[in-house]
């Protein structure tokens, strides 16, 4: 019978506590949610600032469906390209501090476009062991000589481009979407320099959550388009729309345009979601309060679970990853807080390596600090 072995790859998925299910949601992206038609309370999400439900962003996107209807119609390339996506381009641009910047339709799809558009065959590319599968899988497709350093191990990565040739290119995660942990940038731009390669910064997990206004972990560091040459960012986390973008020089983002695949070959996103990113652009400017209410639920956290004995790993960011090890017993963990009213993913391998499968506990600028004692107490109970 055809496609027979897959029924047992399924099993055996099953068996090991990898095997993966979708959730029905029937609410708005908030803290508060229904499951399944059960109400939860919501700590997996990566709307960081609260804003996917926002009302004035909600309303943004409204009118600009009333303006321009719902979908874009084609490519940006062919006449999916409204004064709405060019409006926005213009404002991430400034608001990153780049020269330009341009409107892909997901993060993956930038990730994979940018780095095939910048190395190939003669080149090689770098990449952080922990990187998002989006930029390993844009490396390995590249045709680049692809080379993984050791997780923000700086000295390991140096000796690696000594040893290369043709254009070389670094690629890290801002911050590390299963772990919460910050790449050493500062030293990723000496190193970059001094190597005569170029970085790439995936800032997903970053932009509206760091920084004075929001502009992510290069912001909070104070690189500059040349420290750091080539910077995505994706609007689906902080932002709380969706899509992404690429910010850099007029040369990189002209290049992009000729020559990224997943760029030229794919409808626009709707022009309604690039209004309501553009509203959702100013709360983020404007209303630092989330930014450090974040902060400071992910402090109150950190310094409880680890009075009840939890094994975190390090991070300041909103991600706060809890260690379990075994796959099966993380999922029963996440089955039983689910049981207790609390969403809390279990990150199991392939995502994360193996033997650190982890329950990835993420903070909303919606959540209050009531919330998040509910949430220990639940995990006191199962400790």
């Amino acid at each position: 019978m055809p496609f027979s072995h897959l029924t047992d790859n399924l099993d055996i998925q099953a068996k090991q506590g990898l095997y993966r299910s979708r959730r029905v949601i029937d609410s708005p992206q908030s803290v508060h949610l229904q499951l399944n038609g059960k109400a939860v309370i919501n700590f997996c999400s990566n709307d960081y600032l609260g804003l996917a439900n926002h009302p004035a962003i909600v309303q943004a996107f409204k009118n600009a469906a009333d303006r321009y209807g719902v979908g874009s119609g084609s490519a940006h390339l062919i006449c999916g390209h409204s004064t709405a996506h060019h409006a926005l381009e213009d404002e991430l641009a400034a608001f990153t501090g780049r020269e330009r910047a341009l409107l892909f339709s997901t993060g993956y799809m930038a990730n994979i476009g940018v780095i095939n558009a910048l190395v190939g065959r003669g080149d090689s590319v770098f990449e952080d062991r922990l990187n998002h599968a989006s930029l390993l899988d844009g490396g390995l497709s590249s045709g680049a000589k692809f080379k993984r350093y050791a997780h923000a191990n700086n000295t390991h990565l140096d000796a690696l481009l000594s040893q290369a040739t043709g254009n070389k290119l670094i690629v890290t995660d801002g911050i590390f979407s299963m772990d919460g942990d910050c790449a050493p940038l500062p030293e990723l731009v000496a190193v970059a320099k001094n190597q005569g390669a170029w970085l790439m910064v995936d800032d997903a997990h970053g932009l509206g959550v760091m920084g004075k206004q929001g502009g992510g972990l290069l912001d909070h560091y104070g690189l500059s388009q040349d420290d750091v040459p080539v910077l995505m960012g994706t609007l689906g986390k902080g932002f709380g729309t969706f899509g992404a973008f690429v910010a850099g020089s007029e040369v990189l983002i002209e290049t992009l345009i000729q020559a990224a695949r997943t760029y030229i070959y794919t409808t626009a996103l709707p022009p309604a979601i690039a209004e309501a990113t553009r509203a959702s652009l100013q709360i983020i400017k404007t209303e630092n309060w989330r930014r450090e209410k974040l902060n400071t639920l992910a402090a109150h956290f950190r310094f409880s679970a680890e009075q009840l004995g939890l094994h975190l790993l390090p991070s300041s960011s909103p991600i706060q990853p809890i260690l379990i090890g075994d796959s099966q017993h993380t999922v029963a963990i996440s089955n039983a807080l689910l049981a207790a009213g609390f969403l809390v993913s279990a990150i199991r391998p392939p995502t994360v390596p193996q033997g650190s499968a982890r329950l990835r506990v993420t903070f909303s600028a919606s959540h209050e600090e009531w919330h998040v004692d509910g949430l220990l107490a639940a995990l006191e109970k199962l400790s």
